[in-house]
């Protein structure tokens, strides 16, 4: 309803040809807090919002940028929220700025309806949340998905072409999976400046 207030008062003033409009939840629903059942409920997906599984990271996303954008197309590339600035600053036709959005590419290419070359995602939370969740972080890298937990030390690998749902951790199944993926967040959080939790 809001959003539908939104597109109107754009049509309204004339700007529908020139105006981009995102739809974007920057996680997931309300589903654990840690005395009651939260109000939402994001299965088949694990957990919710503030947890790094996917109930708390996967989202949908739309984007109308009017000539680029094809009313109905459909993409199932996964992205993430830094990529909005450099995609933003190429649909107005800005310089892009990359030591202000080292951790995100312009999508573009996708709204065309072309590919990206495939890259891992990241995400970092290393602080507690009130919906349960403890510091942590996670690396996503085509179907292979890594989570490192830092209260207590734990670490999660999913196959999340086989099961969304993040049910067997396969950290133990799958020592080289998990130690290229381990490596590949420490380097990206390295490389970023990442603050991480003191032992």
């Amino acid at each position: 309803l809001s959003v539908g207030r939104v597109l109107e008062a754009v049509a309204r003033a004339g700007l529908s040809d020139n105006t981009v409009v995102v739809f974007f939840s920057d996680n997931g629903g309300l589903c654990t807090l840690p005395n009651r059942v939260g109000p939402t409920c994001n299965l088949p997906l694990r957990s919710g919002k503030g947890w790094l599984y996917e109930g708390g990271i996967r989202e949908p996303l739309i984007i109308r940028a009017p000539g680029v954008t094809r009313p109905g197309a459909v993409c199932d590339t996964p992205v993430v929220s830094t990529d909005f600035f450099p995609t933003l600053l190429e649909l107005a036709d800005l310089p892009l700025q990359p030591m202000l959005h080292a951790d995100g590419i312009s999508l573009l290419p996708l709204l065309e309806g072309a590919s990206l070359p495939p890259r891992p995602l990241f995400w970092h939370y290393p602080h507690y949340h009130g919906s349960g969740w403890r510091p942590g972080a996670a690396v996503r890298d085509g179907r292979w998905k890594l989570i490192e937990f830092y209260d207590p030390p734990a670490i999660e690998v999913y196959d999340l072409a086989a099961d969304p749902g993040e049910r067997q951790n396969l950290a133990a199944a799958e020592p080289a999976v998990r130690d290229r993926l381990l490596q590949e967040l420490q380097t990206w959080q390295q490389a970023l400046g990442a603050s991480l939790p003191h032992p």
